[in-house]
């Protein structure tokens, strides 16, 4: 990886919880002890989604733990945080998520030139027969691959 891109936290059950149709890139607003909390990947994404409130999208119950060193100046963990994309994709999300019964899921939290990102997914909730079907698919994925090695060792 570069020194423009790093990765602080990634939620890597939301693929399996989500069927994920399209990822967008988003900027955060945050407090100066926030930024210093996430420099030290103090932050879970969990429990956390985004959505819309008065007609901008916020990020929800994304837990960023206090900052150690600063005192009385420190934020809230769960408070709401404004997330920044452009109008147009402001527009589309809204419709999506009113319309066809979409989900925002973060599922990365990285610093980008400096400055902290969000990628969003876009994506419907699966059913519990769907989860199935994708940890079948990832078992025999990895019964094929011990198989080749085992071939391939000879």
């Amino acid at each position: 990886m570069s020194d423009d891109f790093k990765i602080i936290a990634s939620h890597r059950k939301a693929t399996f919880l989500y069927e994920i149709s399209e990822r967008f890139e988003a900027g955060i607003v945050l407090q100066g002890s926030e930024v210093k909390s996430l420099r030290e990947a103090k932050v879970s994404l969990s429990d956390a989604y985004a959505g819309f409130h008065r007609e901008e999208l916020y990020l929800f119950n994304c837990h960023i733990n206090p900052y150690f060193n600063a005192a009385q100046f420190n934020h809230e963990p769960l408070r709401m945080r404004k997330l920044l994309m452009h109008q147009k994709e402001l527009f589309k999300l809204h419709e999506k998520i009113e319309t066809k019964g979409f989900t925002l899921i973060p599922t990365k939290l990285y610093f980008k030139k400096g400055k902290v990102k969000v990628e969003l997914g876009l994506g419907k909730g699966k059913k519990m027969f769907d989860k199935r079907e994708s940890t079948k698919k990832r078992e025999q994925n990895r019964e094929m691959d011990r198989a080749m090695k085992s071939k391939n060792k000879f």
